[in-house]
């Protein structure tokens, strides 16, 4: 497989992207986006990047990822958002692929750590994080999200 930056060009393919993940997850429904929005959210904020991996010829998956922040290593983080290799192409050594790329970019870009999450139900992928390539869970952490609708209504304190 072949790794590389998404270009302006592959906005409709990464959006194909979300939406195969987003049915594997059972959160179609949740997928709002559109080519317009990631064209101006990835292309012209740049709030995230994207590595398509390419496999005789055929996208076969892709990585969306952007950079956080911790306090306490004073460094950028790689956030992984999204890592998906369609079905037909699991099981070959692609999402090993895929998260060695973005390890040397972690790396590459000094930053103090990489991280994501993962639906508990995705038990391949939690074997796959703690067995291959070492990554501990941070069960004692619990994940807050406040919805595009709720900060619409958001009220000052």
């Amino acid at each position: 497989m072949q790794i590389r930056f998404a270009t302006k060009e592959d906005v409709p393919v990464i959006l194909n992207l979300i939406k195969a993940i987003a049915e594997y997850e059972k959160l179609l429904h949740e997928v709002t986006a559109t080519e317009e929005i990631l064209y101006d959210s990835l292309f012209v904020k740049k709030a995230a990047e994207v590595l398509l991996g390419e496999h005789e010829g055929k996208i076969i998956g892709f990585a969306l990822f952007f950079h956080n922040f911790s306090t306490f290593t004073g460094k950028r983080g790689l956030y992984l958002e999204d890592l998906y290799v369609f079905p037909e192409y699991r099981h070959q050594g692609f999402g090993k692929q895929f998260f060695s790329e973005l390890m040397q970019i972690a790396r590459q870009r000094d930053c103090g750590r990489m991280e994501w999450i993962c639906l508990d139900w995705n038990t391949p992928a939690i074997r796959f994080y703690k067995e291959y390539i070492g990554a501990i869970s941070l069960d004692e952490w619990t994940v807050y999200r406040l919805s595009e609708a709720t900060l619409a209504g958001i009220r000052k304190f």
